[in-house]
């Protein structure tokens, strides 16, 4: 390095000499060309110049440009402290003041440059670490740049484009653009209905100082589906409960009243009551029970389940499980479940409960004598959420030879408490809330139920399930127990 450098700087320090001494040459020039003096007087003359002004700047101008080279020299480097000691040893002692003091500068912005590198490396973990989405806003409403979260919960890559072509609630568009004209922090609730309706908190709030992309504001977003959730399943259950309880409530009520007043010695009608008030108490326990179950499905209903689930084994369980029940009321129960059906995507517990439900309503609604038939199969659907294109899905069947239900009642049949003959339907036990709770786990898992009936024929309950994917059979755990 100094065996090329120091050529240089001797070409260097000579032009600048030359450079300095160009007036003197063209002074002597003249009077050569005017015959006031010969010309190799004027050579002569501006050699003495020459070498004069090498003698008395020359020094300078090498250090100076040393110097310059020195300085072009500095960079990011691990061997800098050893360079500025070398390049030290070179030069005079004013440039070599110079020089170090150039030295610690530099020293100083590349320390400062690291940190505010550690600085930002660590801001933008933070930001892509953070569970929620984030997205930074210009003056022009405009995204500048966003985290991972955002960009799954729009689907894509979302900057840089205008706010409203990725959210365009209203709500949400004034919030942003109050924040963005100098407004306090702004906290705004709003519903998205795809691919599931969710319920989400928008927090808009100002950046003190604009950042280098120009960033003025920070959009935060905040899953409240649950929570929301909650506070209705909250309201719902005081209000179902004190509908449904009521009756039996002031059933048990009176009864025990009696017992305690006029039927006090009567042993005939206390036994009597008490059947009475066990078969209330047991009706308020199935109803409590039920609201309760579907308050857990409810609750985490927009998480689709993850398992894989083995429906032949299920389903002949189930059907195992049933037949005391079904031998009572003289009903059958025939199983078609083919040999090479699909595993399907989903929670065992909760499909254990769907076709429970289903089978146990065959049994109390099948005619004695009558069959009641399980059928499985796989089928095609065609679905718009992916362009049309058809996926596999699994059908389970459950048909019964009741009475059927008219046609009327159908859209209503998985509505809470909703019966199409409530007497009855207490008669036996029900308590309004299976269907309810069949159409909640179905939407968890992404299926739907069909339902159709025939009066004075009978009804099918038919059931579908998405196919467990082929591709990730491996990464999760089959759950058959």
């Amino acid at each position: 390095m100094r065996t090329l450098r120091r050529p240089r700087s001797l070409y260097r320090t000579a032009a600048v000499v030359t450079a300095v001494s160009a007036p003197s040459l063209v002074v002597l020039g003249a009077l050569a060309g005017w015959g006031v003096i010969a010309i190799h007087e004027a050579v002569i003359a501006f050699l003495v110049i020459w070498a004069s002004t090498l003698v008395l700047i020359g020094r300078s101008v090498a250090n100076l440009v040393l110097l310059r080279d020195a300085i072009e020299s500095l960079g990011p480097r691990r061997d800098g402290d050893d360079t500025t000691r070398q390049m030290a040893r070179r030069l005079a002692p004013m440039a070599r003041q110079i020089w170090l003091a150039i030295a610690r500068v530099a020293q100083l912005w590349r320390e400062r440059a690291r940190i505010d590198g550690e600085k930002l490396a660590a801001a933008e973990a933070v930001i892509a670490a953070a569970p929620d989405p984030l997205i930074l806003l210009d003056e022009r409403r405009r995204i500048v740049r966003a985290n991972a979260q955002a960009a799954a919960f729009v689907g894509g890559a979302i900057e840089p484009r205008d706010l409203a072509a990725v959210l365009r609630n209203p709500a949400v568009l004034a919030a942003a653009d109050a924040v963005l004209r100098g407004e306090p922090t702004q906290i705004v609730d709003f519903t998205v209905m795809v691919p599931v309706e969710r319920q989400l908190r928008a927090r808009f709030s100002r950046i003190e100082r604009p950042s280098l992309d120009g960033a003025v504001a920070v959009m935060s977003l905040h899953d409240i589906t649950q929570l929301k959730r909650a506070e209705q399943m909250r309201a719902d259950f005081i209000a179902n409960a004190s509908h449904e309880l009521r009756t039996p409530l002031a059933t048990l009520m009176g009864f025990i009243e009696t017992l305690r007043g006029p039927a006090r010695e009567d042993a005939e009608a206390r036994e009597r009551f008490l059947a009475i008030m066990h078969g209330q108490a047991s009706r308020m326990a199935r109803l409590v029970e039920d609201l309760l179950s579907l308050s857990r499905i409810e609750l985490n209903e927009h998480v689709m389940p993850k398992d894989r689930v083995v429906l032949g084994p299920l389903l002949h369980q189930i059907s195992e499980t049933l037949e005391l029940r079904a031998g009572e009321r003289d009903v059958t129960i025939r199983l078609e479940v083919p040999s090479d059906l699909p595993d399907v995507l989903g929670d065992r517990d909760e499909l254990t409960q769907v076709f429970q439900n289903l089978i146990d309503n065959a049994i109390k609604y099948g005619r004695a004598g009558s069959e009641i038939r399980i059928r499985a199969a796989t089928f095609l659907r065609s679905t718009r959420a992916n362009n049309g294109s058809e996926s596999a899905m699994v059908s389970v069947a459950v048909r019964d030879e009741g009475e059927g239900i008219p046609r009327e009642h159908l859209p209503r049949l998985t509505e809470r408490f909703y019966r199409v003959d409530t007497a009855r339907s207490r008669e036996m036990g029900g308590t309004g809330l299976g269907l309810a709770i069949v159409k909640h786990i179905l939407n968890h898992h992404r299926g739907f139920l069909e339902i159709d009936s025939t009066q004075g024929v009978g009804s099918v309950f038919s059931v579908f399930l998405r196919v467990y994917p082929a591709r990730s059979a491996e990464s999760v755990p089959t759950v058959l127990q």
